[in-house]
């Protein structure tokens, strides 16, 4: 009876003139948000811009990718999330060490994915859960649901109805004209709502918002979201319950826009902190090197028109591989004759 009665909460929405929207009702404290995220976002743009800091970029995916897999129960740390991401050895449960393998390489991809195609959504999920599941990359075809021990959380729409209900998730996406951010959280609720993935629903829906609000302003392609959603967890999935109480997303939307102004604000104070912390001749270094090109001890030197070795790995390379700014193309061997040296 309750699956049944979700269905028919959800296909009531707009079936009179075949355009599907979702239930929500836009309120005062979501364009309040809307309006100081997009205040943030311009200050973020402009003064602390991410296009120049590839440190902090790489410590936002990295921070992305850890929080959103240890929502689902992933156990390993972030600095084991942060070597598997650096191409280092890790000793871990094998599965774990391959859901981070696969959201790097979807993480990786963020502009290039579309997120108003199903058909994207579909190869992403493949990617995310290749070799963890034998449904990867294709709808559940099985009756799911969230529980809490014994106890029903949640049911969710009927495997029969998960490609009508993503049809009309998608045509929302594409033919609506609602604001990106509030568009954005409204995905989120209606996929994770839906359930349309034997497994890994959250973590392709969080990537998918974040996808979104990238296809307008490329900054959220840098924005570690899942961070304080793994903070707020609890909270994450009472939202959730509420609205699928209530049978609309406003307590979701407000919570997910909340997250994403906190998020926009913690990542100026840390624009902030890096550009404190690098050096001048750190810079100078940077400069000289293009992005994932390798280079050798010598060649950087002489690029750098430096001819003490001590004083060139002290003052300039160590400190830019402590930093991540630069990284070793064989990181377990670092003194090999080798090694080069690659700007992140």
């Amino acid at each position: 009876m309750f699956s049944i009665f979700i269905d028919i909460i959800v296909m009531d929405e707009g079936c009179d003139d075949m355009s599907y929207k979702p239930p929500y009702t836009i309120s005062s404290k979501m364009l309040d948000l809307v309006s100081n995220i997009m205040k943030q976002i311009g200050k973020l743009s402009n003064s602390y811009g991410l296009d120049n800091k590839p440190k902090l970029r790489r410590t936002n995916m990295i921070n992305s990718i850890y929080s959103s897999l240890a929502i689902e129960n992933n156990a390993l740390s972030k600095d084991q999330v942060k070597d598997i991401v650096n191409g280092k050895l890790v000793i871990g449960p094998r599965r774990d060490i391959a859901e981070v393998q696969n959201a790097k390489k979807c993480y990786d991809s963020i502009l290039n994915i579309n997120p108003y195609s199903i058909e994207d959504l579909l190869a992403y999920h493949a990617i995310m859960l290749e070799g963890l599941v034998e449904d990867a990359g294709k709808f559940r075809t099985k009756q799911e649901g969230v529980f809490d021990g014994d106890t029903v959380i949640f049911i969710a729409p009927s495997a029969d109805r998960v490609p009508e209900h993503i049809s009309n998730l998608f045509e929302y996406l594409n033919q609506d004209s609602e604001n990106i951010l509030i568009k954005s959280c409204v995905f989120h609720y209606e996929f994770e709502f839906i359930h349309p993935f034997s497994d890994g629903n959250g973590r392709i829906g969080r990537l998918f918002q974040t996808c979104l609000l990238a296809s307008k302003e490329e900054i959220f392609a840098y924005l570690p979201i899942e961070s304080i959603i793994k903070e707020r967890q609890q909270e994450y999935y009472e939202s959730i319950s509420k609205c699928n109480k209530v049978g609309n997303s406003n307590i979701f939307i407000e919570f997910m826009l909340d997250a994403i102004l906190e998020t926009i604000n913690r990542t100026i104070d840390g624009s902030r902190q890096e550009i404190s912390e690098i050096s001048i001749q750190v810079k100078k270094l940077l400069k000289v090197m293009r992005i994932n090109t390798p280079y050798t001890t010598i060649e950087l030197m002489e690029a750098l028109k430096l001819k003490s070795r001590a004083s060139f790995k002290k003052n300039y390379l160590d400190p830019a591989i402590g930093l991540n700014l630069v990284n070793m193309t064989l990181p377990n061997t670092p003194n090999s004759r080798n090694q080069r040296y690659q700007k992140i």
